[in-house]
Order: structure tokens, then C-alpha cells, then sequence
């Protein structure tokens, strides 16, 4: 998956759009100058949230769907989601119990089962796309603790068209 640096989309866009992160792990910086900046109508967190749902609805300005990640100890979220966006059905889990350090066929399944055609998971702090399995699979890194090279703060906003398509972009937190 490649940066996309532009704001303006170059296919007809429909004004839904999806921001989506993960692994912010208490700090919310970075997380606050982007819901700021992207201004999302629906808001998507793959887990590692450690307890600040709250402050995160409160500034987000829009629905917020959580999934439980690893050091989610008391939290109430799933540990997967299923959501629509335009014409496609998203699977959303935080990936520590999918085995995605060690591939993504797992979440690929999982997804497939739920009726799903996209996977979106977190965990490994590392951005990601790939197709498995005719499930399109995305990792948007981490939006506070970075592992990939260049250790840059990452997420990723989806787009709708006007025909429901989702047109992801993976963006620099900073």
C-alpha cells in the first residue's frame, strides 16, 4: 500500500468516509489532529484502545465501532465486527487471535465465513494490503506506536464512490 498524500479523491466521491486505525494504546495525539483533520462520518478501531473509548466517542463526532485488541483487558468490545460500508460487508478484528504474525489465511477464512469481501485487522503495528483468498485484507499500522520502517504514525481512510465502491488510501498520521 502506497501513501496518498492528496485530500481531494479523482474518482466521483459521495461524501462517506471511513477512518480507520488501530493500536493507539492510551495515547490519543495523533488520534484527536486526525479525526480533526479527516473528519470522518463513521470511525473504525481494530483494538488496542486500553480504556479510552470514551474520550474517543466523545471527540470523534461520529459512530465508532471497537474491536477488543490483546491489551484490552477490560473492555466490553467484540473481539470482531462486522460492518457495512457501501456495497461491501467488512470483518474488523484486532488479529492476535487470527495468527496474523504468522499469516493471514486465518483472518481471510474468518471473513469469507462472515460474508465478508474485506478483512481489517491490527495487531503487528505494520501497514498492510494484500488480497488473500478473494478477501481483501488491510492493516493500517499503528496511529501511536509504529513498528515498520521509518517508525511513521499510519492510517487509513476509505472513501465510497457513488457505486458503493471503497477506495482506501493509507495516510501519515504526522
Amino acid at each position: 500500500m502506497r501513501f496518498i498524500e492528496r485530500e481531494t479523491p479523482d474518482y466521483p466521491y459521495c461524501g462517506q468516509r471511513v477512518l480507520i486505525v488501530s493500536d493507539s494504546h492510551g495515547r490519543l495525539d495523533n488520534l484527536e489532529e486526525v479525526m480533526e483533520r479527516v473528519k470522518p462520518g463513521l470511525l473504525l478501531h481494530l483494538g488496542d484502545v486500553e480504556g479510552d473509548e470514551d474520550i474517543i466517542d466523545a471527540q470523534a463526532g461520529c459512530e465508532v465501532v471497537y474491536v477488543r485488541g490483546n491489551c484490552d483487558y477490560s473492555s466490553d468490545a467484540p473481539g470482531c465486527a462486522v460492518v457495512e460500508v457501501g456495497k461491501h460487508k467488512i470483518f474488523m478484528a484486532h488479529g492476535h487471535t487470527y495468527g496474523v504474525n504468522f499469516g493471514l489465511d486465518e483472518l481471510a477464512y474468518a471473513a469469507k465465513e462472515a460474508g465478508c469481501d474485506v478483512a481489517l485487522f491490527g495487531h503487528t503495528h505494520v501497514p498492510l494490503k494484500a488480497e488473500v483468498s478473494d478477501v481483501t485484507v488491510i492493516n493500517p499500522g499503528s496511529i501511536s506506536l509504529p513498528r515498520q520502517d521509518g517508525r511513521i504514525p499510519t492510517f487509513v481512510v476509505a472513501d465510497v464512490d457513488r457505486k458503493g465502491e471503497l477506495h482506501f488510501a493509507l495516510k501519515k498520521a504526522r
